[in-house]
């Protein structure tokens, strides 16, 4: 949830901290700070994102240093509960992303002990407990510290007595070093370090790692050496500039063409032996948070319609608690970032109950590609906007993709009809851009819309998830209250919110619930609700029901939800930069959840 930078080399770490932790700023932007090392300790820190950082940042000297940008979790945005961390000689400095599971319990122990704490965070037991421990070497005093921990962490510090060096520890939360030429760098994430070293080392859970400006050492909990290699990383700064659109969130969203294309063309389905798969399940259950649920969750209609298969979809969070299942599914896991805590830890119950598992993700190297048995890759290469849409997209991409490979495992399709869904498959870009290239009646929408308290959202079969998704973009990005229902729901109890002041957004696509949709839509329109259909190209039915149609081009059904989700993106783009909102930035929200 927080972002954790740390330099050290001959360049000034204040120069390179501040680009990191901008870079960075998607994991949280509650308030951040940096210390520079340089026989002391330097602290600058505020609540507020970078920009206010920056307009209170003295000139600070020093060539190796630590930064972070917070999430709050424990204890309100507030100037005393930014990191870093100092302990009560101001010697060590220490930044932490993550979630310390028995601080209250080490806090009083350390209160009993004459410790005087000056924060409401769990981050701060860390650097008492290494103020008591440190004994003239920070990598034992870490070691001994970590003993003491419990939760998901990953921390970083320094110590104004050992020039030049960080200390660095990985349980859960992730963490990178980055490799450079007399100067090495840690990180959150790839992208904070980018611009300097494309040389990466991933720290795997329960390492402990030391930089020095020309050394990196890792070693376990135990204190045992470990070896590993740097991997070079195939990824380019471009992905996190604006590129001239007004917010990130644009941005990715007219990318969603190419990473479509690159996310086919990495499933392989444009060869023959690309619709091979050694996969062959009885049932599957998809785990998943967030957007990446409904993603899931529109891909359980994938799996039963290409491939026969009995799909089940449960939110990650709550797969710890449900009763071990004897039919022995393949699990598969959606989680863009590879980090999410409550997909990681399901994946991990469902290994240890022995159960074949798949992570969907779009970071290589990231910790549940290295968990699962078996790693499907989106290409959708860096996203910044807090709010999910390419990611999103190449979620849909890779699951048909998926669904299909299984369908012809299985010899539940064809080869023949495997070819023409991977043909239809190819020309989704395309249609992608079409919808995007006629936004203009989007914008307008969004303008009549935007002064609206609550809207509903409404589709069928698997269009149902694509409203739960319409509805979660409008609501976290412009603040507008926003439920998706499946349409034969509405009678059920929501049509009594129904009212000519609340939108409802429904799509009445060209598919087997067509019918029953412009029933539903009747049912709210007699209630004097504004409605926007989102319907197919041609149908000149719908605007019979609807107040105003979106079309989108004519695609197979269960390629529908692609195209229909790039219009409810856009939508609830417009409608929150008519309102003028944070919209890379929504409050209280971050990019990547690694705290459960």
């Amino acid at each position: 949830m927080c972002g954790i930078i740390g330099y050290t080399g001959n360049r000034q770490a204040r120069d390179v901290i501040i680009s990191g932790l901008k870079r960075l700023e998607y994991r949280g932007y509650d308030s951040a700070g940096i210390v520079i090392g340089n026989g002391s300790i330097q602290l600058v820190k505020d609540k507020g994102g970078m920009a206010n950082l920056e307009s209170i940042l003295p000139e600070m000297k020093g060539q190796y240093g630590i930064g972070h940008t917070r999430w709050a979790t424990h204890g309100p945005p507030l100037k005393k509960n930014s990191h870093p961390h100092l302990d009560c000689k101001e010697e060590i400095a220490l930044i932490h992303n993550g979630i310390i599971e028995n601080n209250m319990a080490l806090r009083e122990e350390l209160i009993q002990r004459g410790h005087k704490f000056k924060s409401d965070t769990d981050t701060e037991v860390i650097v008492h407990l290494l103020e008591e421990l440190y004994h003239g070497n920070l990598e034992e005093a870490i070691l001994k510290t970590v003993a003491r921990l419990e939760g998901s962490y990953a921390i970083a510090a320094i110590h104004a007595k050992e020039k030049g060096k960080i200390v660095g520890a990985r349980n859960i939360s992730p963490l990178v070093v980055g490799i450079g030429k007399k100067e090495n760098f840690l990180a959150s994430d790839v992208p904070a370090i980018l611009e300097y070293t494309d040389r990466m080392i991933y720290l795997l859970d329960e390492e402990i790692v030391t930089l020095l400006k020309d050394e990196v050492k890792i070693m376990d909990f135990q204190g045992k050496p470990v070896k590993r290699n740097w991997q070079k990383v195939e990824m380019n700064i471009e992905g996190a500039e604006k590129s001239g659109y007004e917010h990130f969130m644009l941005k990715e969203i007219f990318e969603q063409p190419d990473v479509i294309m690159d996310t086919f063309i990495g499933a392989n389905l444009n060869t023959e032996n690309g619709y091979s798969l050694n996969l062959k399940p009885d049932t599957i259950k998809i785990i998943a948070c967030g957007t990446s649920y409904h993603a899931g969750y529109v891909g359980k209609y994938m799996f039963e319609e290409f491939a026969h298969v009995p799909t089940t979809v449960e939110i990650a969070s709550e797969y710890r608690f449900s009763s071990i299942t004897t039919s022995n599914p393949l699990i598969i896991g959606v989680s863009q970032s590879g980090e999410t805590s409550d997909t990681l830890v399901a994946l991990r119950i469902a290994k240890k109950r022995g159960l074949n598992t798949l992570g969907i993700v779009n970071i290589v190297g990231s910790t549940i590609t290295r968990e699962v048995d078996h790693v499907f890759y989106t290409r959708a290469g860096l996203e910044v906007g807090v709010a999910a849409t390419k990611t999103y997209i190449t979620q849909l991409i890779a699951l048909l993709a998926l669904a299909i490979k299984i369908g012809v495992a299985k010899e539940t399709l064809g080869i023949d009809d495997a070819r023409y869904l991977s043909n239809q498959l190819r020309k989704l870009p395309k249609h992608v851009r079409t919808i995007l290239d006629g936004s203009e009646q989007i914008i307008q929408l969004a303008e009549e819309i935007s002064k609206s308290k609550s809207m509903f959202f409404l589709g069928r079969n698997m269009n149902f998830p694509v409203a739960l998704e319409g509805a979660l973009k409008m609501k976290e990005i412009s603040y507008i209250h926003a439920e998706g229902y499946p349409g034969g729901e509405l009678k059920h109890g929501p049509l009594a919110l129904v009212t000519k002041e609340t939108p409802v957004i429904a799509i009445a696509v060209k598919d087997q619930t067509y019918e029953k949709m412009l029933g539903n839509i009747g049912e709210v329109s007699a209630r004097g609700a504004t409605v926007i259909g989102i319907g197919t190209e041609g149908d000149t039915e719908l605007p019979k029901y609807a107040d105003h149609v979106i079309y989108i081009p004519k695609v197979p059904p269960l390629f529908t939800p692609v195209l229909v989700s790039v219009v409810m993106q856009l939508l609830a783009y417009h409608v929150a930069n008519v309102l003028g909102c944070e919209i890379d930035k929504p409050r209280h929200l971050a990019k990547s959840v690694t705290v459960e």
